[in-house]
């Protein structure tokens, strides 16, 4: 029969909506596409029938104890909850001998997450239910079912949660009570052929839609598109051949060599917590991958990669059957481990150590479970990128970088798609940002066009990166898109396209690409600055979780070599570095997580530091144990210095001698008597690093001491603090009016300005609460000048001010300033009482001091950043991560801010600026609300930053020197430690971090070193403990075979010292055997 012809061409948007009518879920539903893509739908009794079980209060039950639960009949309809509750059912199923010859699924929608197990106890399938495009709720139970199918039974593990957490965190508080309804648990049968039509014309319809008009191509789809439509009829199915045909000739024709290549790869980002707990997650990757693991027998070409070595280990540990099957398609090819660390982390505020515990977890896990480490360093979603990873990535045996996140920019659109990152010490990694700008691609034509229309180096590289599949709550990829996939693959209009290994994709670049651009530096996130400040206590204990365990290794190691006997916890500190490493997930550390998370955290942090300070004892215990406990009778005691320096510090003098101390001022050490809490303070002095010293009344002469005086001004309402190093002017709101160097003969406080201004800001971001910190706020800010200051503390070792202020009607701050006879630092110990809504509060600093760039600790070393605002780049950096402190320095002088534990700054020209706290609302609406106790200082020094000490400094602030409450009466034997047990000679840039027993073999030890500064050194490194040979080790603990020495480091002559030779920033690990 003729068609009259209408020339589509002359009205193309209505032939368009034409073909979006026919295949929608829309009024046309009963006449279009849809009203035949299913042949039969069945349910309830006696087709399915449901029994129900719901475990009490918030527990996730097993399997096997949950079906040993009496189970009461239920309906379609019922509702249950509240939100995080788990209920079981019990799914008998008959399929009706009208299914026969037909593949029949299993449907049930719980508006949840909902995982399907067999009555074996095997978990077979997720669920996500409710609307949306991640929706996925059917099961195949036979491809063709006979006219006398048995009896069939399944459980459905039904979670109270969607996939996104507990509904719109922007609107609502997480912790409300929300209930989900069973809204069907149906059998049905697809017509398939008419199915595979449908998938067909989404390919062909948004070819239409997205090719440009200018293309033959775009006419093509749209004609092919409509002719089917006008093929079909939905009253006789035989007319669905005929359409299929046109579509057959339409896929038929393919792309040319010349075309842009596209390595699909699927995955399923799941955020290890955010808008869920740490327990839900572990559910989620197995709902996730089981999932997976079903579409793999069905597409034998799709390939899926999972990264989160902490994801694989919650697998393995409570579903040992279905990790198995992971391993078993690990090995043939189709599931891919990836990512080489324990999680996704976050990369600004981790340590270095940190960041070498990620991969060194996370390596050996696949190393052990899947027979190879990782090559690739997959991080999509984490926000910015530090600068020594390139290096750590290296010495983790990995040699290629993904991500995509830099694409959310939010002021610059970053210039480059693959291209090599060069890192501090001039490592680099080969690295690609998927042009997609997704992870969670639908596998649609216009996402695979964007691959090549955004992609930026296509004059270097012909090929790029795709992952699809639904992500951050997991999911992943769904039955249509690997079949959307399918037909995609070689098609003329589009990109091709094939589902490969990642680690295909850089091969292919890295031996095919000549000319690559290079990218030095750090990848700063230009959005979600606020993730240095949101939930201050997590941040605090982040940082505290990492030097106590630095300690543990450190003495533990001491202890193994002192006394063979003493059992090295290896076991336990690995489990402690997981929970340390699992905490720094890249929502977790950042502050974006809900509440719960946090409760969850805190007791994570609780059982760290528990057991870490019960280790650090047995230690001690070990190291001392010959010693006598300390009593009143005692006439000294030790302290230990875990730092790789010799330092002097003022120390508390342990309780049972502090009246010994307190009467024995003549002549002897200073002491004083502090007026608060009555504990008396004495000086440590030149305590060898990583050594003990003892203490005595009588250490040193007083004579030379000049003590530290605190006074009231006699021309302005202030005081002022002052040893022989320096003279501070403090006002009656804390701020400093002026800080004289008396060696230098220099103010530094600018004329006008002031320091330790705190400073209250309007805190309303874009989109992102807990997340962002936005430029504008720099515009709407009040200093805060309701104060009140008094003396607390004279001397002659500490002077100390009292400063007491109302940040507002909610929140209070109180603050001892304090300044020490030893030093130029003047610290501030603080405490606030925050209750804000959207506020961030900061301290600003204003010196005379000029220079164009402020240094900033990272990881392993040290990043440079302008002071200015020349270029839109520049202006992006308007808040900064850095880790212990940042520095302003011109030639001959510099100051640098120090803290315990705060990461947001920011420097402009002259003004520095620390972030203390902020009160987001979500998505935890009670962020940082209560007591935080913290801790800065300010210390100012002759030189530039690379002429100072600034590095060991900030150790030092982080690192107090350790009282052992030992009584030394040593009667001529030599203090355990007395000694120090390593020390480094001709190289002060290069600081020891890390000293610790070997993985795998119990008589080697490991020790990590970097260069801090950015120069070369030639360190020599000595040890005292045991020691035959010494190798050049990476990250992982393999020697690294740079030459015929094998890494092995020769001995100084008739020495235990080796010598060490350090490029700028780099990072340096030796292990020493017996």
């Amino acid at each position: 029969m003729e068609h009259h012809p209408s020339y589509l061409q002359k009205h193309a948007s209505i032939t368009r909506s034409r073909i979006n009518n026919f295949i929608n879920d829309n009024q046309w539903r009963d006449v279009n596409l849809k009203s035949v893509i299913e042949y039969l739908r069945v349910s309830g009794e006696p087709h399915v029938s449901l029994q129900v079980w719901s475990a009490p209060g918030q527990d996730r039950p097993t399997f096997e104890h949950a079906v040993k639960q009496q189970y009461r009949p239920t309906r379609i309809g019922e509702v249950f909850g509240p939100s995080w509750t788990t209920h079981w059912f019990l799914v008998t199923i008959n399929i009706p001998k009208e299914f026969a010859g037909r593949g029949v699924r299993f449907e049930m929608d719980t508006s949840s997450e909902a995982m399907i197990w067999s009555v074996d106890g095997e978990p077979i399938m997720g669920l996500t239910g409710g609307g949306g495009r991640e929706r996925h709720i059917d099961y195949l139970l036979t491809e063709k079912a006979s006219a006398h199918e048995k009896q069939r039974q399944l459980y459905v593990e039904m979670a109270c949660n969607d996939l996104f957490g507990n509904g719109d965190y922007h609107q609502h508080p997480q912790d409300r009570k929300i209930y989900y309804r069973v809204n069907s648990a149906d059998l049905l049968s697809h017509n398939e052929p008419v199915l595979a039509l449908y998938y067909d014309l989404q390919v062909i319809n948004e070819m239409a839609n997205r090719i440009s008009e200018e293309s033959p191509r775009s006419w093509q789809a749209l004609a092919a598109a409509n002719a089917i439509v006008n093929v079909f009829e939905h009253t006789d199915l035989s007319t669905v051949d005929s359409a299929r045909e046109i579509a057959r000739e339409f896929f038929k024709a393919q792309g040319g060599d010349s075309n842009h290549q596209v390595y699909a790869i699927g995955n399923c980002h799941i955020d290890t917590a955010w808008l869920w707990p740490f327990a839900e997650t572990k559910r989620k990757a197995a709902r996730s991958w089981s999932t997976q693991l079903q579409l793999m027998d069905v597409y034998p070409e799709y390939k899926f990669a999972a990264s989160q070595v902490q994801q694989f280990e919650w697998l393995r540990e409570n579903y040992p059957s279905l990790f198995a099957k992971v391993q078993a398609k690990a090995k043939s090819g189709q599931f891919i481990p990836i990512g080489a660390t324990w999680v996704e982390c976050d990369c600004n505020m981790p340590s270095g150590e940190s960041l070498v515990r990620q991969f060194l977890l996370g390596q050996r896990f696949f190393k052990k479970h899947f027979g190879e480490i990782s090559e690739v360093f997959w991080l999509p979603d984490t926000f910015g990128y530090a600068s020594q990873l390139p290096q750590i990535v290296r010495l983790a045996g990995a040699k290629y970088f993904f991500t995509q996140k830099l694409s959310w920019n939010s002021i610059n659109r970053f210039p480059n798609t693959t291209f090599r990152w060069v890192g501090l010490d001039g490592s680099h990694v080969l690295t690609h940002m998927a042009p997609a700008n997704t992870y969670a691609a639908q596998c649609t034509p216009g996402e695979l066009m964007d691959s090549v229309k955004r992609h930026k180096d296509l004059a270097y590289t012909n090929e790029s990166l795709y992952l699809f599949g639904n992500g951050d709550g997991g999911g992943g990829p769904l039955r249509d898109m690997l079949e959307r996939l399918r037909r995609m693959e070689n098609l003329d209009g589009l990109p091709k396209v094939k589902q490969a290994h990642p680690r295909e994709f850089y091969e292919h670049v890295e031996s095919t690409t000549k000319d690559i651009v290079s990218w030095k530096g750090e990848l700063y996130f230009e959005l979600h600055r606020g993730t240095y400040t949101s939930q201050s206590n997590n941040k605090l204990w982040n940082r505290q979780s990492e030097f106590i365990l630095r300690d543990v290794e450190l003495l533990s190691t001491i202890a193994h070599s002192k006394d063979r006997e003493f059992k090295y916890p290896s076991d336990e500190l690995t489990r402690l570095w997981k929970l340390v490493c699992l905490n720094q997930f890249h929502d977790v550390i950042p502050g974006s997580s809900i509440n719960m998370v946090y409760r969850d955290s805190d007791k994570i942090y609780k059982d760290i530091f528990a057991s870490a300070k019960n280790l650090r004892q047995r230690a001690l215990d070990t190291i001392y144990g010959e010693l006598p406990p300390l009593t009143p009778d005692g006439t000294s005691f030790a302290v230990l210095n875990t730092t790789s320096w010799m330092r002097t510090s003022i120390v508390a003098v342990p309780a049972p001698l502090s009246s010994l101390f307190a009467s024995q001022t003549d002549g002897g050490s200073p002491v004083q008597v502090c007026k608060d809490d009555d504990v008396v303070l004495t000086v440590a002095a030149n305590v060898p690093g990583f050594g003990a010293q003892i203490v005595k009344p009588s250490a040193h002469s007083s004579a030379q001491f000049v003590p530290v005086r605190v006074y009231a001004s006699e021309t302005s309402d202030s005081h002022v603090l002052e040893n022989r190093h320096v003279r501070v002017v403090i006002d009656r709101n804390g701020r400093i009016t002026s800080y004289y160097d008396h060696a230098e003969k220099r103010e530094l406080v600018a004329a006008g300005s002031a320091g330790n201004v705190f400073e209250l800001y309007d805190d309303v971001p874009d989109f992102w609460d807990a997340w962002d910190i936005e430029i504008y706020s720099l515009e709407k800010y009040h200093a805060i000048d309701s104060g009140d200051i008094t003396i607390s503390e004279e001397g002659p070792l500490v002077a100390s001010l009292q400063l007491s202020m109302a940040i507002s009607e909610c929140s209070t701050l109180t603050q001892k300033i304090s300044l020490s006879a030893i030093s130029t630092r003047l610290d501030f110990d603080t405490t606030v009482d925050w209750h804000e809504n959207r506020k961030c509060l900061k301290a600003a600093f204003t010196w005379d001091i000029r220079s164009d760039l402020a240094t900033y600790e990272t990881q392993f070393g040290v990043v440079q950043r302008p002071t200015h605002r020349n270029t839109s780049w520049d202006i992006a950096k308007f808040e900064v991560c850095a880790h212990k402190f940042a520095d302003l320095s011109e030639f001959g002088y510099g100051v640098a801010l120090l803290n315990d534990c705060k990461y947001g700054h920011a420097t402009l020209e002259n003004k520095m600026t620390l972030s203390l706290l902020r009160a987001p609302k979500a998505p935890d609406e009670h962020c940082d609300m209560g007591r935080h106790r913290f801790r800065y200082a300010v210390y100012p020094h002759a030189g530039s930053f690379n002429e100072s000490n600034v590095v060991e400094e900030a150790y030092q602030f982080n690192v107090p020197l350790q009282v052992i409450p030992v009584s030394p009466q040593l009667d001529g034997r030599e203090l355990p430690l007395g000694q120090p047990c390593f020390s480094i000679s001709g190289a002060r840039n290069v600081v020891l971090d890390t000293v610790k027993l070997a993985e795998d073999d119990k008589s080697s030890y490991i020790v990590r070193m970097y260069e801090a500064y950015g120069g070369h050194a030639r360190a020599l490194l000595t040890t005292r403990l045991p020691a035959a040979s010494v190798h050049k080790v990476n990250i992982l603990e393999e020697r690294m075979c740079e030459d015929d020495s094998n890494g092995e480091l020769s001995w100084l002559s008739r020495s235990n010292t080796v010598e060490v030779v350090f490029k700028p920033f780099e990072i340096i690990t030796l292990k020493f055997s017996s």
